[in-house]
């Protein structure tokens, strides 16, 4: 299956394709996209409205709106996709091992994700980085955290349907090691919904980073982040609305476009979906 033609026949899929490339290529080509750094001052501009100099306006110190939101998309891409990155490779692992051996491993693997499922995602987050700090490290590694528990959960079911196959069954009873059938065999047999988790894990790491920039407790200025800069626009949000909405709908489009992109790579890869 072709699954980049099958996107493209997917009106839904294909609106979530293009806005989530709209997202890379403006994360990817900030310095050229933006007409001013993201730190530079324009102190004889403070909260101008959008006009040709400033195209989104600038905000109470000055900065241009619109090169903060390009170089913000940047930075939220850069942190969804290691975040996610290093959830998907442990929660995979790990759904894998609980999988397969199943019995007190198993136990042991999904107790403690449990515990990590009964706190909100914003909640545990914000625990994380408060004990690590505010660098962007550790924003990274708490959403990490975060997310690893949905990546289990998902590789594990799938792992679980897989395993009572015939062909897994007959390479267990011929004597082929458990690492060689994991890997060579149950792996690429799990890849479709952990595919679709992905995806639609990077719109949840990216609200996450957004939610701890606008709490003061993720990426900090004068580094554009949106979430931040949603924060620092709250006293100025009836003077200024410009500040707020050019970053909110930034937001709003790229968690958009990453959920119409899942849903259509579920409805692609779910055979069930299709009867």
């Amino acid at each position: 299956m072709n699954i980049f033609k099958e996107i493209m026949r997917d009106n839904i899929g294909r609106i979530g394709f293009f806005g989530v490339l709209l997202v890379l290529i403006f994360g990817i080509l900030a310095p050229f996209i933006a007409p001013h750094s993201p730190t530079e001052m324009f102190t004889n501009d403070l909260l101008s409205s959008p006009s040709g100099q400033f195209i989104f306006g600038t905000d109470e110190y000055g900065y241009d709106v619109f090169s903060r939101v390009v170089y913000g998309a940047r930075v939220s891409m850069y942190v969804g996709v290691v975040s996610v990155a290093i959830a998907s490779i442990i929660g995979s692992l790990l759904g894998l091992i609980a999988g397969y051996f199943g019995g007190w491993i198993d136990n042991i693997i999904m107790r403690f994700m449990d515990i990590l499922f009964a706190f909100p995602s914003i909640l545990l987050a914000l625990a994380i980085v408060s004990v690590l700090g505010t660098e962007l490290i550790n924003t990274i590694i708490s959403i990490g955290i975060v997310m690893t528990p949905v990546f289990t959960r998902t590789v594990r079911a799938a792992v679980i349907s897989v395993k009572s196959k015939e062909f897994i069954t007959s390479a267990v009873s011929i004597g082929i090691k458990d690492s060689r059938i994991i890997f060579k065999h149950v792996l690429p047999n799990v890849m479709a919904p952990f595919i679709v988790q992905m995806t639609l894990s990077l719109s949840s790491a990216i609200l996450v980073e957004a939610s701890l920039s606008f709490l003061g407790l993720g990426i900090q200025p004068p580094d554009p982040s949106w979430g931040s800069m949603l924060n620092l626009s709250r006293k100025y949000m009836e003077l200024a609305p410009w500040t707020a909405i050019f970053p909110a709908v930034a937001i709003i489009f790229t968690i958009l476009s990453f959920n119409l992109l899942g849903d259509s790579l579920r409805d692609i890869l779910d055979p069930k979906l299709k009867i």
